[in-house]
């Protein structure tokens, strides 16, 4: 079981799927550095891309094609410019040359050397190999994204180590939910302060904060241009955004100028009952709208999904707790992602795998739990709110219109942020020691539901409202 960091939960990348666009990125990046360890990078002559499963059926609608290029091409999705991907992405296909890690030239035709396959490789649904050519020999390497941006390969030579990592490197290690409750009861500290000493054993705690306080800005950011870009969204659905005219009729005329002026200015702005719903929806759809045009968003604990956890952070800020600063924030990641960690090793996040209660269910709960810490609840409690959270994501099917995280996804992380939010409440009303179904519990049918659901409606377009609806070639 491998150690997961809240870090490895909430990554910094580009839009808009975490398994679909920044999971070959990152294999890419992968296969360069398999290259240069094995003194071949300087030898290759020719590239070629196969994608499989999943990453082939909707691959073109989330930009798979695009985050290979790119990682190919010595690109970070932390860092890159965004405004220069499409120029990156044009030269590629007009030239037929790749700048291989931006050290030298290789031809390559998108059109000849990216395959997509209609089958699915054994091990998972998200399959690529990438093939280099070598004084005319073919040497293939394989990798797969599991969700959530990971990448790992068929072999996982690296899983014992990663145990050994888990039981000896974290203090408290955790698999399941009722370890975690242990942990807390015996050290009689909240969720977030044990998750907190897991990661001082990885990290000092200058370092956590600044990461934690640069996930934070980052998404800060992707609301707030989420909530400052009008037009259409790309791909050919030709969906209008929708968080620009919510957020223009509900900020009214607040002056700021930049991210943090913004979030101060909505605070001071009276917020009636019936806006609070439509500012948690306005804050989702700005993340998903960003995510979708192939913007920077963090995963939570994926990029379909990334709008949830923010949009319910900030529900907490401007709607709860006026006076919430860094520490508040801090708690709320660190408990979020400890609660999507425990998903990951139980069950998966990846839509390709379990449909979208992978994705939503998941970043719900994460949200619902963390939102229960800061509202006061007991560890016990937190919990409560994760497990109710997915209950009623259980069963949720993923079928991208046109293979694009636009239908029905940007919708759903506002119908999952609201969610959140309720389960949150209910779970501060609840006493644990009544609860019928324990989060463990929950985990794991979500897991079994994965399995039995019909592979159609897993993130493949081929099941559920992606059939039948006339869409234009994307």
């Amino acid at each position: 079981m491998e150690c997961i960091s809240v870090f490895d939960m909430l990554k910094i990348g580009v839009g808009p799927s975490s398994s679909h666009t920044l999971g070959p990125w990152r294999a890419a990046e992968r296969w360069i550095e398999e290259l240069k360890a094995a003194n071949k990078f300087d030898k290759v002559e020719q590239i070629s891309v196969d994608l499989y499963g999943s990453l082939s059926l909707t691959g073109k609608g989330h930009a798979t094609d695009y985050a290979v290029m790119l990682g190919l091409s010595g690109g970070d999705p932390e860092t890159i410019q965004i405004d220069s991907i499409e120029g990156i992405i044009s030269s590629i296909k007009e030239n037929k040359i790749l700048q291989f890690n931006n050290e030298k030239q290789v031809s390559f035709n998108p059109e000849t050397n990216i395959i997509f396959n209609r089958k699915f490789l054994p091990y998972h649904a998200n399959g690529l190999s990438f093939t280099a050519t070598i004084d005319g020999k073919k040497l293939k390497s394989t990798f797969y994204s599991i969700g959530g941006g990971f990448v790992v390969k068929e072999e996982r030579k690296n899983s014992k180590k990663n145990k050994e990592i888990l039981l000896n490197t974290f203090p408290y290690p955790i698999v399941k939910g009722t370890e975690l409750l242990a942990y807390c009861s015996e050290l009689n500290l909240p969720i977030s302060s044990v998750v907190l000493e897991n990661e001082k054993s990885l990290r000092n705690e200058d370092n956590i904060d600044f990461e934690l306080q640069r996930v934070w800005t980052t998404m800060l950011e992707c609301m707030y241009t989420g909530c400052h870009t009008e037009g259409n969204l790309p791909g050919g659905l030709n969906v209008r955004r929708r968080a620009f005219d919510m957020h223009k009729n509900l900020i009214g005329d607040s002056p700021y100028s930049n991210p943090q002026e913004w979030l101060e200015a909505i605070r001071k702005t009276e917020v009636k009952f019936r806006q609070i719903l439509k500012w948690v929806s306005c804050f989702a759809l700005s993340v998903n709208e960003v995510n979708a045009a192939l913007g920077r968003v963090v995963t939570a604990p994926t990029n379909g999904s990334a709008g949830v956890i923010p949009s319910v952070l900030m529900y907490y800020m401007v709607i709860e707790n006026h006076k919430a600063n860094f520490e508040e924030i801090k708690r709320f990641l660190l408990v979020a992602g400890e609660i999507g960690s425990i998903f990951k090793k139980n069950a998966t996040i990846s839509a390709a795998m379990g449909g979208c209660q992978a994705e939503i269910g998941v970043s719900s709960a994460m949200a619902a739990g963390a939102l229960c810490e800061l509202l006061g609840g007991s560890p016990d409690q937190v919990l409560v709110a994760a497990e109710i959270a997915m209950e009623h994501h259980l069963g949720l099917t993923c079928d991208p219109i046109g293979g694009l995280v636009q239908i029905p996804c940007i919708e759903r992380n506002s119908m999952g942020a609201i969610k959140a939010i309720n389960a949150a409440e209910l779970a501060l009303d609840t006493d644990p020691a009544n609860v019928k179904v324990p989060f463990d519990k929950v985990v794991s049918t979500m897991w079994e539901t994965a399995k039995d659901m019909s592979s159609k409606y897993k993130e493949t377009s081929e099941g559920g409202l992606a059939v039948g609806v006339n869409i234009p070639d994307c």
